[in-house]
């Protein structure tokens, strides 16, 4: 375990991000987003699935070289805060085990109009996906567990 205090937070200028432990909360992340300016809030959640790639999944673990995601995801939010006209934007990631049905990451946005927030919510989950320092551990029925980055589709390596 990291010594750090939980969760680890960053926030600036319409831009919250965090990484906890904790069990994550849709309407505090989209709070931070709540905005008398938007007439769109838009929020993904994402969330441990039972299954992939045919095999059962048991549960998914999550590890972070924290301070390093940290700054990665303000980044990420500051970029798309300014690219599409944001009013706010609120990204958290889980770390630890996250059981089946449990949310492992929630990104909100709030923007004037909707397609704004359409697109800067998923063009955010992608670049974390793709960007963050972040790895997860699938642990699946009656195997061991396989590591990999925390993207989409893309198999692992068996841990020995």
């Amino acid at each position: 375990m990291e010594n750090y205090k939980d969760p680890v937070v960053a926030e600036e200028d319409g831009c919250y991000v965090a990484i906890t432990h904790q069990v994550l909360n849709l309407n505090e992340i989209t709070d931070k987003v709540r905005s008398p300016a938007a007439g769109a809030i838009v929020l993904f959640a994402g969330t441990t699935r039972d299954n992939f790639d045919g095999k059962p999944v048991k549960e998914l673990t999550y590890t972070a070289y924290s301070q390093l995601a940290l700054r990665t995801m303000l980044t990420i939010a500051r970029d798309m805060k300014t690219k599409h006209g944001l009013n706010g934007i609120a990204m958290v990631h889980r770390l630890g085990t996250v059981p089946i049905g449990e949310e492992s990451i929630l990104i909100a946005v709030s923007s004037p109009h909707r397609q704004a927030a359409w697109r800067a919510g998923e063009e955010a989950l992608e670049l974390c996906k793709d960007k963050v320092e972040v790895w997860k551990r699938e642990e699946f029925d009656g195997e061991e567990g396989i590591w990999r980055a925390n993207r989409d589709g893309q198999k692992g390596e068996r841990i020995q």
